[in-house]
């Protein structure tokens, strides 16, 4: 554990990432599930650099290990990552090169099939074609007038690509966990309403889906399509909000308006006041 929060979270030390204040400081992580057998407990402190003292020891295993998409697409440097992550001291963290093996697993086959191609066409109608994975190790979009290299394909639609990916090779389509940060990112509205709908699909297939955004668009496209499309899904909204000393505050709730100030929605009332003052403005000048 102490190994993988350093590989994750690349601190100088764990103790590192314990709450900075005068004294010795204590960082404790408790996790508990609906199966006590995979209930976590454990902790360190601010003399800890890599070992951590567990109170409570899983005995079981998750069945299904979770995914997690970062801010930036992977296609384009998954040739030879792995390899070279397990070779060489590089400074991203491991969790990109988690999602990279998911990537490079065979395409899922069988019965899944049916429910892969559900998923995959509106995914492939926004990409305006098919991801393809050749020998090499490189992927390519391919499209009615050829392949083209994911190098020189627009970041949005390698994001994508991405979740295309993972649900063609079946990652993304058995019960599961994926944790997808701030999936707006480097899109345009009209992807981001393909994404919305993806987010929704794979939740109603069974997979619990954790997203972090600051976008008040997607936000607003979720919750439309959930109230039109998608009514029997279960969701949740968490607002964090700063507080003193460095405390973090978590408000919960069925829809946005219960997790208190959002500061996306905040900005853009204020821009758009803003925004008609001066045009009221200009309009008395003229």
């Amino acid at each position: 554990m102490a190994r993988k929060l350093q590989a994750v979270f690349r601190p100088d030390g764990l103790w590192r990432l314990v709450r900075r204040k005068v004294g010795r400081g204590k960082c404790i992580l408790s996790y508990e599930f609906d199966r006590s057998d995979l209930d976590l407990k454990f902790s360190f402190s601010t003399v800890a650099r890599n070992e951590v003292s567990v109170q409570t020891l899983p005995t079981a295993r998750m069945e299904k290990l979770p995914i997690f998409l970062p801010t930036r697409e992977l296609l384009t440097i998954y040739p030879g990552f792995v390899s070279l992550y397990a070779t060489t001291h590089l400074e991203f963290d491991e969790t990109w090169r988690d999602t990279c093996l998911l990537l490079g697993a065979p395409l899922a086959r069988g019965p899944r099939e049916a429910r892969i191609k559900e998923l995959l066409t509106p995914l492939e109608d926004a990409m305006g074609g098919s991801i393809e994975f050749d020998q090499s190790g490189r992927f390519y979009l391919n499209l009615d007038s050829g392949s083209m290299e994911m190098h020189l394909v627009a970041e949005g639609l390698r994001k994508l690509a991405t979740v295309a990916r993972l649900i063609a090779t079946g990652s993304l389509l058995d019960k599961g966990y994926l944790f997808w940060d701030e999936p707006e990112a480097n899109m345009n509205p009209k992807v981001v309403k393909t994404v919305a709908r993806t987010i929704l699909q794979i939740a109603q297939s069974g997979i619990q889906v954790f997203i972090a955004t600051h976008s008040l668009f997607l936000l607003r496209e979720l919750h439309i399509l959930q109230q039109r499309d998608f009514k029997s899904i279960d969701s949740r909204c968490f607002g964090l909000h700063l507080g003193p000393e460095g405390s973090v505050s978590v408000q919960q709730g069925k829809t946005m308006d219960d997790v208190g100030n959002i500061a996306a929605l905040d900005e853009d009332l204020q821009q758009s006041n803003r925004y008609m003052e001066i045009e009221e403005t200009q309009a008395a000048i003229n």
